[in-house]
């Protein structure tokens, strides 16, 4: 008999304790971030009203984060940037 291995299917939606595990964070920096409309794009789904993740919309928000992040985008960096002149002050 063939041993047949089944691939993983990978979910496309996340309730928030596999989120949290998923970002390597903790729930409750989650539900933190949901409450002040920061983190990732979440939805309550059924009439339990669970809060869910899409597991596509999630890793746009966190290319984003890195993204925006001068350490990971070189472009950001601000040692990068030439010296800014103060203006000119003028005396009083």
């Amino acid at each position: 008999m063939r041993n047949h291995i089944q691939p993983t299917v990978e979910a496309a939606f996340m309730n928030v304790q596999d989120t949290a595990r998923y970002m390597g964070i903790s729930v409750n920096t989650l539900y933190v971030w949901r409450h002040r409309r920061q983190g990732p794009p979440s939805f309550r789904m059924g009439p339990g009203g669970r809060v869910m993740y899409r597991r596509d919309l999630l890793d746009v928000w966190l290319t984003e984060q890195q993204n925006a992040d001068s350490r990971s985008n070189p472009a950001l960096n601000p040692v990068r940037k030439a010296p800014q002149r103060s203006p000119a002050r003028h005396g009083a």
